[in-house]
C-alpha cells in the first residue's frame, strides 16, 4: 500500500492579487517540501457538474463562470476573488478530494493527501467566502456516501479558523460527523460550543487565542477522538489547515509541526481501528511559508508511513 499525493499545475493557475495571504507560493512550498516523500503520485481531475451539484446548486456554478474574468481579478467578497485560472484550481481541487476517496476505498492506495488550492471549508452552498469557492472536503463525504454507498464519514478540521461552509453543507446528514477545532474569537465568528446541528452530528470545540501543543492534544484526547471512536466512521477525512501554527500571521493559536504530526497519527489510529485506515486530508489554510511547508510535511510523513 502507499500514500497518494493528488494534486494538478492547474491549482497553481489560481492567482490572487499581490499581498494576498491565499497565494500560488503556498501550494508551491508544499509541493517542494513534500518532493523526496515516497508518494504515489496522482494528477487531479476535473470535477464533473454532476459531482458539485451533489451540493453546490446551478445557478451558483453560472454566476461564477459569469464572473470568472478574461485578465486580472474579479472579486467575490472581501477576501474572495477569481483569476482567469481560478475556475480550472477549483474544480481540480474538487476532483482531488474525489479521487483521493476513489483511490483509497478501491484499496489502490492506504491513505491520501490533496495538495490543492483554492481551499475549501469555508464555502457554502451558493455562497464563496473565505478564499473558499467550493466546498472540497464536504463534497468528498458526499461521494464517498452517495456514489460508494458508505453509512458513515467523519471530517475533522483542525483549521485555526471554523469551518462554517463544510458545517453548513453537511450538518442537515446524519451520516457525517463533523469536528471542527478552531481558535475563537477569530473570523468567521462562528463554531461555538452550543452549535450542534439538528442531528447532533455536528463538535466545534472553539480554542482559546494562545492555545498551545500541550493544550491542544489535552483537548483532543479529551473531546474529539472519543466522538470520532463512538460514531465508527467508515472513511475519516481532514480538514488539514497549518494556520494554527505559532508563526501565522492570520490568527494567534501556538501550535508547531509536531503538534500536526501527532493528531494524523492519532486520527490513524481511530482509522485503523474503524476503516481498515482509510483516511484522505486535504489542504486548507496556513499562511507562513515556512511553517506550512514544515507542517504540511509532518502532516503527509505520518501519513506516509502509516500508508506502508
Amino acid at each position: 500500500m502507499a500514500t497518494a499525493l493528488i494534486t494538478h499545475p492547474d491549482c497553481l493557475g489560481h492567482v490572487t492579487p499581490p499581498g494576498h495571504p491565499e497565494q500560488v507560493a503556498r501550494l508551491e512550498v508544499v509541493l517542494a517540501a513534500l518532493d523526496n516523500l515516497a508518494l504515489t503520485r496522482v494528477k487531479a481531475p476535473l470535477a464533473a457538474e454532476d459531482d458539485l451539484f451533489r451540493l453546490h446548486p446551478a445557478s451558483y456554478l453560472a454566476m461564477l463562470r459569469n464572473e470568472s474574468p478574461a485578465e486580472g481579478w474579479a472579486q467575490l467578497d472581501a477576501d474572495t476573488y477569481l483569476s482567469p485560472g481560478s475556475l480550472a484550481a477549483a474544480y481540480r481541487a474538487v476532483g482531488a478530494v474525489l479521487r483521493g476517496v476513489d483511490m483509497v476505498l478501491a484499496g489502490e492506495v492506504a491513505n491520501a493527501f490533496a495538495a490543492v488550492r483554492p481551499p475549501g471549508h469555508h464555502a457554502e452552498q451558493a455562497l464563496p467566502m473565505g478564499f473558499c469557492l467550493f466546498g472540497n472536503v464536504a463534497l468528498g463525504a458526499k461521494h464517498a456516501l452517495d456514489h460508494h454507498g458508505l453509512s458513515r464519514v467523519a471530517i475533522v478540521d483542525f483549521d485555526v479558523h471554523h469551518g462554517n461552509g463544510t458545517q453548513a453543507l453537511v450538518e442537515d446528514d446524519p451520516r457525517i460527523l463533523f469536528i471542527s477545532s478552531h481558535q475563537m474569537p477569530l473570523w468567521p465568528g462562528t463554531g461555538a460550543a452550543d452549535e450542534t446541528g439538528p442531528h447532533d452530528t455536528v463538535l466545534n470545540v472553539p480554542l482559546s487565542p494562545g492555545t498551545d501543543g500541550a493544550a491542544f492534544r489535552r483537548i483532543y484526547e479529551g473531546q474529539v477522538f472519543p466522538r470520532v471512536d463512538a460514531f465508527e466512521p467508515e472513511l475519516i477525512l481532514v480538514s488539514a489547515g497549518f494556520d494554527a501554527h505559532m508563526a501565522d500571521p492570520l490568527a494567534g493559536l501556538a501550535l508547531e509541526a509536531a503538534d500536526f504530526a501527532w493528531v494524523t497519527g492519532r486520527l490513524c489510529d481511530l482509522a485503523d481501528a474503524h476503516c481498515a485506515g482509510r483516511v484522505v486530508s486535504s489542504l486548507e489554510g496556513g499562511y507562513d511559508l515556512d511553517a506550512l511547508a514544515q507542517s504540511a510535511r509532518a502532516h503527509v510523513q505520518v501519513l506516509e508511513e502509516r500508508g506502508r
